[in-house]
């Protein structure tokens, strides 16, 4: 697969944000399973906000690399996959 392709960026994009959720369960976990945390987040309003958008701040890592190396169009990829969690997270706080 050619890596200068706006879908192999989106692919990371959307990914990436999954580790940064895994990092914020390490930091902010106390001890409680995964999957209570991630209902800890439903509960407490305006935990799952925070949470997504520290963790979608992974993906500037790939953006900035993307940007060095010239690779244009995955850095592309990466940006749309990101401004869709920034619309998610935007939804999560003023929406529900």
């Amino acid at each position: 697969m050619r890596r200068d392709t706006p879908i192999f960026g989106f692919m990371i994009g959307l990914l990436l944000p999954f580790i940064g959720m895994v990092i914020m369960y390490l930091l902010w976990g106390h001890g409680q399973g995964f999957g209570s945390f991630l209902h800890s987040l439903t509960r407490l309003k305006g935990m799952a906000s925070k949470v997504l958008t520290l963790s979608i701040l992974i993906n500037v890592i790939p953006f900035a690399y993307c940007n060095i190396k010239r690779i244009d169009m995955t850095a592309r990829g990466i940006f749309v996959a990101t401004m869709l969690y920034a619309l998610l997270i935007v939804l999560i706080m003023f929406v529900w």
